[in-house]
């Protein structure tokens, strides 16, 4: 199987073209793809145009590799728990403007069907667009704005990541199922330069979102948590968003808030979507009763981290540390990996998260797709050259052969889940 290049004319149509096979993109580099990495194009995926941008494909005839000139080319957003292998190969016109922060995952035409670069790392159903039901979630929100009518974080989560962004964990939490979002703080102690929530102005992309524009407190965060953790089915309660800031500059209040979430309830799991910068700070949430951690990070090589991450008054030991102490402790830690093909998948880096994995003694990679500008991103952290790379597919397989233990997937698991992970996962 050697799916077509796909091509748009600008105008919002995408054709194949038969005289070209798509390639994908590794880093800097266009390379074939094995037939083994192909699948269907998930639902709840799309394709898009990328503007100012050609498709670089293989040459039916000759193979060689050539620029596609009939249109702009094309790339997928893959659903999530799908994990891209490759990204959409093109080149960029010289005044080429920057794309905004989606994936790009290499996408081709076979048998009448798209097909993308690939493979589904995750069984749970949460996130699916066929799951979410309009009427249900708009139901969800009148009664949570009626029953909480003073309660910042509940208009929060309605008004603006539910029926404004569409946020999936939001749309969720007013279906009264599954993870319940917690956004807890305005400011941030890291300057990610693909931040969704806040972009300089001098910058050419926009945030996709915008942020948290309060403090919540303490009884704010218990008053729509508690019955959450209490009626929802596989209950988990997550501080930390796309649309907030660093939750742990909140730590004092979301300490406090544990405590009290625990005194009314043992049901369910408390988790923390974090950069991982206080350690201390991990400790004491640890201590009130935190079960998981999710740490974000683009790479587990210091150099490469710092540069995406920029951080203030932090550095990339903390995060690590943050890990270890949660795992010590006996809790659940997990990193929200961004995984960029060429980089995420190269010999430097497998070393690095193979070193991180023993430190930490990590329990679950979460195989995010990076919503990124592939060319921007690059010359952003200054990388000319991603040096030798295995496959993301490949490095999955060596890691998974190393640690058998360290569990692979895209969401948060429930507490009924961290105890039974290879169980096939109840609907």
């Amino acid at each position: 199987m050697r799916p077509y290049l796909l091509y748009s004319d600008g105008k919002g149509n995408i054709f194949e073209d038969t005289s070209l096979y798509t390639v994908g993109r590794s880093g800097w580099d266009a390379l074939p793809v094995e037939e083994a990495d192909w699948i269907e194009l998930p639902e709840g995926g799309s394709l898009y145009e990328l503007p100012d941008r050609r498709g670089i494909g293989i040459d039916v005839k000759t193979g060689e590799m050539r620029i596609c000139e009939k249109g702009w080319a094309v790339a997928a957003f893959i659903p999530p728990a799908h994990t891209g292998l490759y990204m959409a190969a093109f080149e960029a016109l010289p005044d080429a403007q920057t794309l905004p922060l989606f994936c790009y995952t290499a996408a081709g035409w076979y048998d009448n069907k798209f097909y993308v670069t690939a493979v589904r790392i995750e069984r749970d159903i949460r996130q699916e667009c066929s799951g979410y039901n309009d009427t249900k979630i708009q139901a969800g929100v009148e009664h949570m704005l009626e029953a909480y009518p003073h309660n910042r974080l509940v208009q929060h989560l309605a008004n603006n990541c539910a029926l404004t962004y569409h946020c999936p964990a939001a749309r969720n939490y007013f279906m009264g199922r599954w993870e319940c979002p917690i956004p807890s703080s305005p400011a941030c102690n890291a300057n990610c330069i693909g931040c969704i929530s806040f972009q300089p102005e001098t910058e050419e992309i926009f945030s996709s979102q915008d942020r948290l524009t309060f403090k919540p407190t303490a009884a704010e965060i218990v008053e729509y948590t508690v019955p959450h953790l209490e009626t929802a089915p596989y209950p988990i309660v997550s501080f930390g968003q796309g649309c907030e800031g660093e939750p742990l500059l909140m730590w004092e209040t979301i300490r406090e808030a544990i405590i009290e979430i625990r005194k009314h309830t043992q049901k369910g799991s408390i988790n923390i979507n974090t950069n991982g910068s206080k350690p201390d700070a991990v400790a004491k949430l640890v201590e009130a009763g935190l079960d998981s951690i999710r740490v974000s990070l683009n790479s587990v090589r210091p150099e490469v981290y710092t540069k995406y991450y920029l951080p203030n008054n932090y550095k990339f030991e903390d995060i690590i540390e943050s890990l270890r102490i949660v795992r010590q402790s006996g809790g659940w830690a997990s990193i929200n990996y961004f995984v960029f093909p060429g980089m995420t998948d190269s010999v430097a880096e497998y070393e690095a998260l193979r070193e991180v994995i023993k430190y930490t003694d990590l329990s679950m990679i979460q195989w995010r797709n990076f919503n990124i500008d592939p060319d921007w991103y690059l010359g952003k952290i200054n990388v000319a050259d991603t040096g030798e790379f295995l496959g993301v597919r490949q490095l999955m397989d060596l890691i998974h052969e190393e640690f058998p233990n360290v569990k692979f997937g895209y969401y948060n698991p429930p507490a009924e889940r961290m105890k039974n992970f290879e169980t096939d996962f109840a609907h």
